[in-house]
């Protein structure tokens, strides 16, 4: 860097003088800052998540705290929100890849979350590219031009943008604090906080946070902390940033009251995190001979235990102020098959009729093309109204149990297993070729879909209850057999596009799946793939 760093603070990555805009002296003060400050508890906590999977490994069975109980049952409310969160009733995501924002804003959705994370291969260029993106987008200075000459620019009225940083549980690998690498969370936010805030409130807004994979409301005190420190470092008034944070793991699901309670005086609300959640059951009770899923197929938000969660936050929202957000559906328009095309964008309205219905006040998309469907669902029960927070639900009482009522646990079948092998090697070679937001079969995958179907395989292995419909118990070697078979099959379809990275993404695919230790995030391993 032509710049000098600050004392501490190394970069072992390219910086362009583009980039350099971003990683400026005193933005990455901010990021050694709240590095040196919090660390630590990052630490602490991630230690508590391998303590809590022993307990779970050993048959306990999470339920609800007791030393919390007065959260629960105490009558508070987290915080007003801004005018530009009140209404969420479509809220469209992807990464932030510059087209794809430009699109996303434009795309008529309420809100739109640019995700660091799931829906984003963390690559050096992409995270940086990433701030760059965001930068411009927040001043309405977006453009981006093809190859062909198709200019895009933003609309007069665009969504409002929220953005997603990586998980606690994920590195910044090319940038170091006195020789510690960088917590991915606290690197992606803290300069999206510091290029960004003192623009955004002279203009009425402010930098607006969901925050990803949390496992407790220690997790989320952490963040609220965070939040506080880097309000009073720049001067920005406490409580300016506010944060959406996703429910996709079963034990948060256990914490709601609080870890709004934590973030309260940030709160946004929470969001019904579907395709993580059903990986977080597979993860936290994958040693649980008890337990086993059917073809991911067949896990949909109806299922009893889908069902208790996404009631119990919508109840637990409401109660609180806050809004109650739907998760994705994955369904995307399907080109040159009228007949498919009408049948993904049936269940697409059913899925958002549905959580209007229940009470939530918007949904997810993964695709422009849906949100005249989530719009029409959300509006016929709002009206004119920002959203139906005033919706309590009494009626909602879900039990431990509820929570964690895994059914079905049939079919399993040879289909189902080809599709998870397949599914997660093509996702794979995007990933660690760069892309983490891939359309396969009709379906808008990342990293959180890929993770359900290596654990799916992973736990049908092991369980005595993985066994197809035919008979046929999941082994080790059915499972490379068929993965043999997907693997020609892709070859032959790919032809000249299966490069290496696809490679490198079937032998981490086997591993990943074959393994005795469980990996607990595939994208781990998978981020030494990248440079």
């Amino acid at each position: 860097m032509s710049t000098t760093l600050p004392q501490g603070v190394a970069i072992n990555a390219q910086v362009t003088p583009e980039f350099a805009s971003i990683l400026t002296p005193d933005a990455l003060a901010l990021v050694a800052a709240l590095h040196r400050q919090f660390e630590p508890r990052r630490r602490e906590l991630i230690a508590a998540r391998v303590t809590r999977q022993a307990e779970l490994d050993g048959g306990r069975l999470p339920d609800f705290l007791a030393e919390t109980g007065h959260i629960r049952t105490g009558d508070w409310k987290i915080a007003p929100l801004p005018a530009d969160l009140l209404d969420r009733r479509a809220e469209i995501t992807g990464p932030v890849e510059r087209k794809m924002m430009i699109n996303a804003l434009n795309s008529g959705a309420k809100s739109f979350m640019a995700d660091f994370e799931d829906s984003n291969c963390p690559s050096w260029e992409n995270q940086i590219t990433g701030q760059i993106n965001v930068r411009d987008a927040y001043r309405k200075t977006i453009a981006w031009t093809s190859p062909e000459g198709k200019a895009y620019r933003l609309n007069d009225t665009i969504a409002t943008l929220i953005l997603r940083p990586r998980g606690w549980h994920l590195m910044e690998k090319h940038v170091t604090v006195d020789g510690e690498q960088v917590s991915g969370a606290i690197f992606d936010f803290a300069l999206s906080f510091f290029h960004n805030i003192h623009y955004l409130t002279a203009n009425g807004s402010a930098t607006y946070y969901y925050l990803p994979k949390m496992e407790s409301h220690l997790e989320a005190r952490l963040w609220n902390d965070i939040f506080v420190a880097a309000q009073g470092a720049l001067s920005v008034p406490r409580g300016t940033i506010k944060a959406t944070v996703l429910i996709e793991t079963i034990l948060a699901a256990f914490e709601m009251d609080e870890i709004l309670y934590e973030l309260r005086e940030h709160s946004s609300g929470l969001n019904a995190g579907r395709w993580d959640y059903i990986f977080s059951c597979i993860k936290k009770f994958k040693n649980n001979r008890d337990f086993c899923l059917a073809n991911r197929g067949q896990i949909t938000m109806t299922v009893p235990f889908m069902r208790a969660y996404s009631l119990l936050l919508l109840k637990t929202c409401h109660r609180r102020n806050a809004p109650a957000i739907g998760g994705m559906a994955a369904l995307i328009p399907i080109k040159n098959d009228p007949v498919a095309n009408e049948k993904a964008l049936a269940g697409v309205k059913a899925d958002k009729d549905r959580d209007a219905a229940d009470g939530y006040d918007g949904g997810w998309i993964a695709h422009p093309g849906l949100v005249p469907i989530a719009l029409e669902a959300f509006s016929a029960v709002l009206g004119e109204q920002p959203n139906q927070i005033g919706k309590q639900r009494p009626d909602v009482e879900v039990k431990p149990a509820d929570l964690i009522n895994f059914q079905p646990e049939t079919p399993i079948t040879e289909a189902g297993l080809r599709m998870n092998i397949n599914v997660g090697i093509q996702y794979l070679g995007s990933w660690i070729s760069g892309n983490g937001c891939v359309p396969i079969h009709n379906l808008m995958e990342d990293a959180a879909t890929a993770e359900i179907s290596r654990s799916q395989i992973w736990q049908w292995i092991r369980s005595p209850k993985g066994v197809l419909d035919d008979g046929r118990k999941v082994t080790v070697e059915l499972f490379r057999q068929l993965q043999e078979d997907e693997v020609g099959k892709l070859k032959a379809e790919y032809g000249a596009r299966w490069t290496k990275q696809y490679q490198d993404a079937v032998e981490m695919f086997d591993m990943l799946t074959t393994s005795d230790r469980f990996v607990e995030f595939l994208t781990l391993p998978g981020y030494e793939y990248l440079s």
